[in-house]
């Protein structure tokens, strides 16, 4: 194995080769300038800009909105409305007329969905998941209720987020950005 190092803008340029590859890792110098390597930390962290922002306020907004207006369907197991709903239907469907196309279960919408949030950092329009195998979901309105489809036999219902489902809560998701 042999390294040998570079020196080029405040970056120290590493190749090693190793097993017959060589390998170019670009890596903060020591000899890095701190603004240089303040420079590097952020560019390293993905931002969201503000009208990226926004906008998936404004999504989330026509999302929760929506999903207002579905209250008193009827629950039905795979449903995805427009006059019956099931857990991740619901979901579905508000984000869908919002302009965000979502996958049909509640497993996938999870792993799709890349920005993940905690429960104190919900805002409206967030996906919270139950359970431990996330097979349960609802939309987060604020101000501690969420709107989802319960179960078989109920209907679509806005419901405090109490004790219960803080037990049972298993992540959390943001679309639209």
């Amino acid at each position: 194995m042999s390294t040998r190092a570079w020196l080029a803008g405040g970056i120290a340029l590493t190749t090693t080769a190793a097993l017959g590859a060589t390998l170019l890792v670009a890596a903060p110098s020591e000899a890095a300038a701190p603004s240089q390597k303040v420079a590097l930390a952020a560019a390293a962290t993905t931002k969201i800009s503000s009208s990226r922002k926004a906008r998936q306020k404004k999504r989330a907004a026509y999302a929760v909105g929506y999903a207002y207006k579905q209250i008193g369907d009827p629950y039905r197991y795979g449903g995805t409305g427009p006059g019956s709903w099931d857990c991740s239907g619901l979901a579905g469907g508000a984000w869908r007329k919002a302009g965000v196309k979502l996958p049909r279960t509640t497993q996938q919408i999870y792993r799709a969905v890349k920005y993940k949030v905690s429960l104190k950092g919900a805002v409206k329009g967030d996906l919270l998941f139950f359970y431990g195998g996330r097979s349960h979901m609802g939309i987060y309105v604020g101000n501690g209720y969420m709107i989802h489809a319960p179960s078989s036999g109920q209907r679509v219902k806005r419901v405090k987020i109490n004790s219960y489902y803080k037990r049972n809560f298993n992540g959390a998701v943001r679309p639209g950005y």
